[in-house]
């Protein structure tokens, strides 16, 4: 069972309510196009009453026209703002009012086709301009009672005017009825997207609101212990030079991996200050993807004393990128967490799938509980009961997701395997993307 956290900007999803409401108009406008043609070819051929053909198919091309805009309006790089919603209706409303003036106005029983453009309205429009609509349809429909080109009955037809009327007013009925089912399921699927859209969207938020408090407590940590990691450095240095400790082989011992381990807290300190924007952090270097990614696994390796890594680099043709801090720590957590449930060793492979840059570790640990891979991206998902743990993937994660990539987990036949995928474009040397 694979889980896959997308984490790619969202910038694009703001104006996909309009987008879907405009292929709606679009494709219910092409169903009118069908319906009149059809409608006057049968009244002229079957019934044989004459109707301003020239007229009524000039009205039908409008249509037409109307919608290739509409459809290079969808193509445009704009949103598809309530305004062009609601010209696109007001001029649906002008074609079925002409096609109602050329054929009987208000006595002609599809003259109820109004209530569906005031339906289509009430649902895509905002209140002022649904309310201007229903102005418009019902102006139209008054005027058509006064202004119309009456119809006239061939002798060839038996039935009374009346009778041609409810059976026209039964064809109307059904034909909304159809529509408004078509139309409104197809808006209510767009509404659960877009719920969907906007809880991701507000999750996102309280992730990175959280990760913003983890970061300031970070930094404010880091600046804390900047000074007195400073003065045990400086303690430990004099210490080498009491007799006592210089001329006992074991304490020397003991005073270097003190030093080396204040020397990695001292290295952890100056890496939260990079990532965080302090003054005192470093401009990140230019690299490239083979160097970048051999060092950190070889430096992930000394650091931890972990020397079953086995390392596979099968990335290609190499690219020049740029050397972030916060990437290396991302890395550094997906390596610590593989380590803590294979001590064994595990895998990391390096490779490329077109413009992405793609990274796996595989261990040989117990794999995912079910749980922890339907909550994957989410904070504190960890299958151990201990505070503050399961952040290691989350920010990861968002690492990722700052890049524009996607973070995915999964339980192998032995062990677990997690992938990051990374467009190349967004860490590529000279990028402007900023992932802290």
């Amino acid at each position: 069972m694979t889980r896959s956290l997308m984490v790619r900007p969202t910038l694009a999803t703001i104006d996909a309510a309009g987008h879907a409401n405009m292929v709606q108009l679009v494709q219910l406008r092409w169903l009118a196009v069908a319906g009149q043609l059809a409608t006057i070819l049968l009244t002229q051929a079957y019934f044989q009453i004459r109707l301003p053909m020239v007229a009524m198919l000039g009205v039908l091309s409008g249509l037409v026209l109307l919608n290739a805009a509409s459809l290079a309006l969808l193509r445009s790089i704009g949103p598809i703002t309530n305004g062009a919603l609601f010209g696109a209706l007001l001029l649906d409303v002008a074609a079925l009012t002409a096609q109602l003036y050329l054929s009987g106005g208000a006595t002609n029983p599809f003259v109820s086709l109004f209530l569906l453009q005031v339906v289509l309205g009430s649902v895509l429009l905002d209140r002022w301009s649904s309310w201007m609509l229903v102005a418009a349809t019902s102006i139209a429909f008054a005027l058509l009672t006064a202004f119309y080109r009456p119809i006239t009955l061939p002798p060839t037809i038996d039935r009374s005017l009346f009778e041609l009327h409810v059976q026209g007013m039964w064809v109307c009925f059904a034909l909304v009825a159809v529509l408004l089912v078509l139309f409104v399921s197809r808006i209510n699927a767009n509404l659960r997207l877009q719920d969907i859209r906007l809880a991701a969207v507000q999750r996102q938020a309280v992730e990175e609101e959280h990760i913003v408090r983890i970061g300031m407590l970070a930094s404010g940590a880091a600046h804390e212990l900047g000074t007195p990691l400073s003065s045990l450095a400086v303690i430990l240095g004099d210490w080498r030079h009491v007799d006592a400790i210089a001329h006992d082989p074991d304490l020397v011992r003991d005073v270097e991996v003190m030093q080396a381990e204040i020397q990695r807290c001292k290295a952890i300190v100056t890496s939260i200050l990079m990532s965080s924007g302090d003054p005192r952090g470093e401009e990140a270097a230019a690299t490239t993807v083979r160097h970048l990614f051999t060092r950190i696994v070889a430096d992930w390796s000394k650091a931890r004393d972990f020397k079953p890594v086995r390392y596979d680099d099968r990335f290609g043709v190499d690219v020049p990128i740029a050397s972030d801090v916060v990437l290396q720590q991302a890395v550094f957590n997906l390596l610590d967490n593989a380590a803590e449930v294979s001590p064994g060793g595990f895998d990391v492979m390096l490779s490329r799938e077109d413009d992405m840059l793609v990274l796996t570790v595989r261990d040989q640990g117990p794999g995912f509980a079910p749980e922890q891979l339907d909550n994957l991206g989410k904070p504190y998902n960890s299958r151990k009961g201990e505070l503050g743990r399961g952040l290691g993937l989350y920010l990861v994660g968002n690492v990722a997701r700052k890049l524009g990539g996607t973070l995915e987990a999964r339980n192998a036949a032995t062990g677990a395997e997690v992938t990051i995928r990374l467009p190349l474009a967004a860490i590529r040397l000279g990028s402007k993307v900023d992932v802290r």
